[in-house]
């Protein structure tokens, strides 16, 4: 999940009154970072020796403490084409739009394999390529497939969310299926000059989910009335949509749900069980569905709490590389202190976990509040700093 929008401050010599912010985009991508970190501070700190999204065997809680965080990689992707299309709106060079989304989406992609990779898998010798990683692949794509007709693009995006469910998954992934494997598949690891590489996220798919994001990019600039009416009805025909298509089992998800033996409540826990990766159209629908309802309320929302999320909003890249320091460094100090050696326990086997580790709910959540609080401070000064300031440098961070 990446909380990336590819426009960081104003164009060049255009006055910052000229360049408003959509204030619903900063609300609601401030909203799913702070629920991201949830995930990934589970991940640090206690995950669990059984699968979250296994029904059968998971707590509840576990499940629904993962299955919240689902609504945070779609959302930050389409998102990304939103601001792609409003960015391209403040600048009258069309050349130069895309020479800055080729080389904004091949800084993601380095970030995504020296510096991200450096912070999450120390002890492990691993290259990530996770969603800084498709969110940059996406934008290299996007500085071509933008000079398409915008009708082809709705097409093409369409095509993507609703038809890659009829395409396989590749097992085992090999050095001969590779480049297919990284359009479409579920995660792997492929060895590269020796050094193992996790795909966690497939190029296709999340394609389709940021061009939409880019083909919907004119709704944020209509009247407001209109912009949340249209946002409203999309999004609740999505949410229809998946309601409807669960509910079969016709299509749309690798994974269907059926009655579980525990009861009503595990029932309606794989009546949600869908699939993120490759994202599946009920997972789309299910999360863009409620992204856009939240979109089309955001706008005019006011108090503190909106405050502190449109500033996290505001400075997605600075959040996702400091949360994740913070988070990567305190279980280095946490693991060393309380089992003798630091412990990667979001990279670790099962057999390699300490015998005195056990995982905690309770830890993870209090850790992840902590987090959270901490990194408002800084984001808000980094907020303050990119506001009063015009460098070129700051569209890239």
């Amino acid at each position: 999940m990446s909380p990336i929008s590819p426009v960081a401050t104003p164009a060049a010599g255009l006055p910052r009154a000229a360049t408003p912010r959509v204030q619903a985009l900063d609300v609601v991508r401030g909203l799913v970072m702070v629920i991201m970190a949830l995930d990934h501070t589970r991940d640090f700190w206690s995950p669990f020796p059984v699968r979250p999204e296994d029904v059968a065997h998971a707590p509840a809680l576990l499940f629904f403490t993962r299955w919240v965080t689902h609504f945070c990689a779609p959302t930050f992707v389409f998102l990304s084409g939103c601001s792609v299309y409003l960015y391209e709106q403040k600048r009258q060079d069309g050349a130069a739009v895309s020479r800055f989304l080729l080389t904004r989406g091949l800084w993601l992609i380095l970030l995504e394999v020296v510096l991200l990779t450096f912070i999450l898998s120390w002890s492990h010798d691993l290259i990530l390529l996770l969603v800084i990683y498709v969110i940059g692949a996406g934008l290299v794509l996007l500085a071509g497939l933008r000079w398409l007709p915008r009708g082809l693009l709705a097409g093409l995006a369409l095509l993507i969310i609703v038809g890659h469910n009829l395409l396989p998954n590749i097992a085992p992934v090999t050095a001969a299926n590779a480049g297919w494997a990284l359009l479409h598949n579920g995660p792997f690891v492929l060895p590269v000059l020796g050094t193992p590489v996790l795909v966690g996220y497939s190029l296709g798919p999340w394609l389709g989910v940021l061009l939409a994001g880019y083909v919907l990019g004119p709704w944020f600039r209509l009247p407001l009335p209109e912009r949340n009416r249209r946002l409203r009805w999309a999004g609740a025909g999505l949410l229809v949509l998946f309601v409807v298509l669960r509910a079969t089992n016709w299509y749309g998800d690798p994974s269907p749900w059926s009655p579980q033996p525990q009861g009503g409540l595990h029932t309606a826990l794989s009546f949600l069980n869908v699939t993120k990766s490759p994202p599946s159209l009920l997972f789309v629908s299910l999360t863009l569905g409620v992204a856009l309802l939240l979109l089309s309320g955001a706008e005019t929302a006011t108090g503190g709490l909106v405050r502190v999320l449109r500033t996290f909003g505001q400075v997605p890249f600075f959040y996702y590389i400091g949360h994740f320091a913070l988070l990567s460094f305190a279980a280095w100090v946490w693991t060393t202190l309380a089992f003798g050696k630091a412990i990667n326990l979001a990279f670790a086997n099962v057999k390699d976990w300490p015998a005195g580790y056990a995982p905690s709910l309770g830890r993870a959540y209090l850790v992840w509040a902590t987090v959270v609080l901490l990194m408002y401070g800084p984001c808000r000064w980094y907020q303050r700093f990119k506001q009063t300031h015009t460098y070129w440098w700051l569209s890239y961070l």
